[in-house]
C-alpha cells in the first residue's frame, strides 16, 4: 500500500485525507442515528406515561419537572418530545405550543443531519481531486524537455503515468462510496424525522384533544 501511494504520487495525500474523514462521518453518524440512541429503551414509554398523567390529571408539577429535566437528556429526540409536556404544563395554548415545538424541531432536524452535507461534498469533490491528480502526472509525462523531444526516461514516462492513473482510480474509489454512504445516511435521518414526527403528533394529540389538527 506504502508503494502505491509513492507510486500516485504528492496529489494523492488529499484524496487520502478525505477519504478518512468520510469515514470517519459515515460511522460516526451510523452510530449515532441508530433507533436506539435516537429512542433509548424506555423513553417513550416513560414520556407517554408522563402524557397520560397530565391528561387524566394535575400531578405534582415540580416532580413532573424533575422528571422532564431527567428525560431531556436521554436522547437527541428528548427535548422534541418533552416540548409538547412543558408546554402543556405551562398551560399553553395550541398557537403558543405549536410555535415552541416548531424551533426545538429544528434544532432537533439539525442534530439528525450534522456532518451529512460535509459528506455530499467530499462525494463531489473527490473526482476533482482524482482528475487533479491526473492532470499533474500528465504534466509530469509531457513537461520536461527530454519528453517533448522523444528522449525521456522510461521511469519517468512510468511515474507520470501511474500518478494519472491511481489519482482517477483513488478520486472515484472514493467518491463511490462516500455517495452510497451519504443516500443511505440521508435515508436514515428522514427516517428517524418521521418517527419523531409521528411520536410527537401522537402526544400533541393527546395532550391537546380538542384543538389537535
Amino acid at each position: 500500500m506504502y508503494s502505491i501511494l509513492l507510486s500516485a504520487g504528492w496529489p494523492i495525500w488529499p484524496l487520502l485525507i478525505i477519504s478518512i474523514i468520510g469515514l470517519a462521518i459515515a460511522i460516526e453518524r451510523c452510530w449515532y442515528l441508530r433507533f436506539t440512541h435516537i429512542f433509548p429503551k424506555d423513553l417513550l414509554e416513560s414520556v407517554f406515561g408522563t402524557a397520560n398523567q397530565l391528561a387524566n390529571q394535575s400531578p405534582n408539577q415540580r416532580l413532573v419537572n424533575t422528571h422532564l429535566e431527567n428525560l431531556i437528556i436521554q436522547s437527541p429526540a428528548s427535548p422534541l418530545l418533552t416540548c409538547v409536556l412543558k408546554e402543556k404544563i405551562a398551560g399553553s395554548n395550541t398557537e403558543v405550543a405549536l410555535e415552541e415545538l416548531q424551533v426545538v424541531a429544528q434544532s432537533t432536524w439539525l442534530k439528525l443531519d450534522r456532518y451529512l452535507g460535509a459528506l455530499a461534498t467530499i462525494a463531489t469533490i473527490a473526482p476533482l481531486l482524482g482528475l487533479f491528480g491526473t492532470v499533474v502526472g500528465m504534466i509530469e509525462i509531457f513537461g520536461s524537455q527530454g519528453a517533448i523531444n522523444g528522449a525521456g526516461s522510461p521511469q519517468q514516462l512510468a511515474h507520470g503515468i501511474s500518478v494519472a492513473l491511481y489519482n482517477t482510480a483513488f478520486g472515484l474509489l472514493i467518491a463511490i462510496p462516500a455517495l452510497a454512504a451519504w443516500r443511505g445516511l440521508r435515508a436514515m435521518a428522514n427516517q428517524r424525522q418521521r418517527e419523531c414526527e409521528e411520536f410527537t403528533r401522537q402526544l400533541f394529540k393527546k395532550l391537546f384533544p380538542t384543538e389537535a389538527v
